[in-house]
């Protein structure tokens, strides 16, 4: 498994903004979608604000592969699906402390147990 490199966990979890594209069924990039990206730790996770049904989120269960790029970083990636409440716990604090700035109107709803079914770790491809 390949790992994020510090100036990458850096450039990334300091961006506002992340592109995600998953892969299509045909191993063809969908069109980035802008969301929102945390990092704890040495991780990487995003979420969908309109949870399950999200388009992109959907995308990104069923092929778990697709291609991110923020803060100057244009990776392709994995997508792993977080369950773990004390991890998600930790995550919901992590977008309250990066986009505190922001209305709660926006960021209530990254942190509802809806959004928190959505997260998912982003690990590098090799």
């Amino acid at each position: 498994m390949t790992a994020w490199t510090g100036d990458e966990l850096d450039r990334i979890g300091t961006a506002d903004e992340l592109h995600i594209a998953p892969l299509r069924p045909d191993g063809t990039l969908r069109n980035p979608v802008t969301i929102w990206v945390v990092r704890h730790d040495d991780d990487l996770y995003v979420r969908s604000y309109r949870g399950p049904g999200g388009a992109w989120f959907r995308g990104a269960v069923a092929r778990h592969a697709g291609h991110i790029q923020a803060g100057g970083v244009d990776k392709d990636v994995t997508f792993t699906e977080e369950a773990d409440p004390t991890m998600n716990d930790q995550i919901d604090a992590a977008y309250r402390a990066k986009y505190h700035d922001y209305s709660h109107t926006y960021v209530d709803p990254m942190v509802t147990p809806e959004a928190r079914s959505t997260t998912l770790k982003l690990t590098p491809r090799a």
